[in-house]
């Protein structure tokens, strides 16, 4: 569907959005990843790695999906500490507090399955970041469903990332902790098990995820594993802060596009 693409991608850099009747159109989840892949060659830009969502089960919950799904991140929208991240109030910006894998090696496409070990292993360091989601589409992201937010970039509207730390290996993700906090106030907190349990296995869904594809991860690629915190709106002004304490701290201020 390379007219849905391209409007998606008009959308996203104009401020306006696709009448909902748009995403019914859409056959399965296959059809979905295809024009979230036309709509990034509509883009020209290049690929920095992957965002993972709906890994959280409230999550799930909200966009009506039963399963993770993964967006590719774009060079113009991936920001470190402290940015100005534009953003159009039409697609109903939030964020999300996350963790991030920094690929030291990469994992091309392979007919076995991954393992568990080899994928960490690949992994350079892992740093805190920050999401910011929205909707391209009519009606915001609650239950658009695992089809209409896939093919609309993962809902990625840009991210945030801070310092990456080689030293995580000595820390259970799974334990450690992150606090959000909008225009000074902390408004959300989680640890990494939010993620599917462990965002070592949001790695190792998508590893294999992108294998199925015939695509795979490369070195120097950032994976976001979903959100930790939940999502909190936000608007052109709004100054965000993700504390994840022995990790770091990763914050930006939100401006008109």
């Amino acid at each position: 569907m390379p007219e849905l693409a391209q409007r998606l991608w008009e959308a996203r850099c104009s401020g306006k959005l696709v009448e909902a009747a748009a995403r019914r159109e859409l056959g399965d989840l296959e059809e979905a990843y295809r024009v979230q892949d036309e709509a990034v060659q509509a883009s020209g830009h290049a690929r920095t790695g992957w965002k993972v969502g709906s890994t959280s089960a409230e999550a799930r919950r909200k966009l009506g999906t039963d399963r993770p799904g993964a967006g590719a991140l774009l060079e113009p929208f991936c920001f470190e500490d402290g940015a100005e991240v534009p953003v159009f109030a039409a697609h109903a910006p939030a964020v999300e507090g996350e963790f991030v894998f920094v690929m030291g090696e990469g994992l091309p496409p392979r007919e076995m399955p991954f393992e568990h070990a080899e994928v960490l292993a690949a992994v350079m360091g892992v740093a805190g970041g920050v999401e910011v989601v929205g909707s391209r589409f009519e009606g915001g992201l609650a239950g658009l469903g695992r089809e209409g937010v896939t093919a609309d970039f993962g809902a990625n509207i840009a991210f945030v990332q801070g310092e990456v730390r080689p030293d995580w290996r000595d820390r259970d993700l799974r334990d450690a902790g992150v606090v959000l906090s909008v225009d000074g106030e902390a408004l959300a907190h989680g640890t990494g098990a939010l993620a599917l349990g462990d965002p070592a296995l949001v790695l190792l869904w998508l590893a294999n995820h992108l294998r199925e594809r015939g695509d795979g991860l490369r070195a120097g690629d950032r994976v976001t594993t979903g959100t930790c915190t939940g999502v909190a709106a936000i608007r052109p002004g709004t100054r965000v802060l993700a504390d994840f304490g022995p990790l770091g701290r990763v914050g930006f201020t939100a401006v008109p596009a």
